[in-house]
């Protein structure tokens, strides 16, 4: 496939998608999580369910610097992408947590959103510019959070 970096459409996301992603705290610890994301077509617009196995690095083991990685923690989680029917467009697509409660808007052209979950504070940067493959970068700050988070998905 091509690269495209056209305003993505919600359709586009439909399907399965390969993640990749990468956690590094502050303090240096980084996890790595690798799994599944699939999103589903409903009458309110997508459900997105990820699936997958998270280990945190341990201690270097050779001169190559590759990191031994601990144990699976496996996990799953669920959002819903949102149909906008505010009438702005199809620019910005409301997501939501499996709850219902709102989490924050994804700019479908990519670019920045954030969300306030007191007393942490969640931006995020989408880059659809390598379309199918896109990626999204947290960062994470508050009393007792402060992460980068990176997750690249493809097809």
């Amino acid at each position: 496939m091509s690269k495209d970096s056209a305003v993505r459409q919600l359709s586009d996301f439909e399907g399965v998608w390969q993640i990749t992603r990468k956690i590094i705290h502050a303090d240096g610890t980084v996890a790595r999580f690798n799994g599944t994301g699939t999103f589903v077509c409903v009458q309110s617009g997508l459900v997105y369910d990820e699936s997958g196995a998270l280990q945190f690095e341990m201690q270097r083991t050779d001169v190559s610097g590759a990191a031994e990685l601990g144990p699976k923690i496996t996990g799953t989680r669920r959002y819903f992408w949102d149909t906008p029917d505010d009438g702005s467009g199809a620019d910005h697509v409301p997501v939501r947590f499996a709850d219902g409660r709102a989490f924050h808007l994804v700019p479908l052209g990519g670019g920045d959103a954030a969300h306030w979950c007191d007393p942490d504070q969640y931006d995020v940067s989408y880059d659809f510019t390598q379309w199918p493959v896109w990626e999204a970068v947290w960062h994470v700050r508050g009393p007792r959070k402060d992460y980068v988070m990176t997750s690249q998905y493809c097809r």
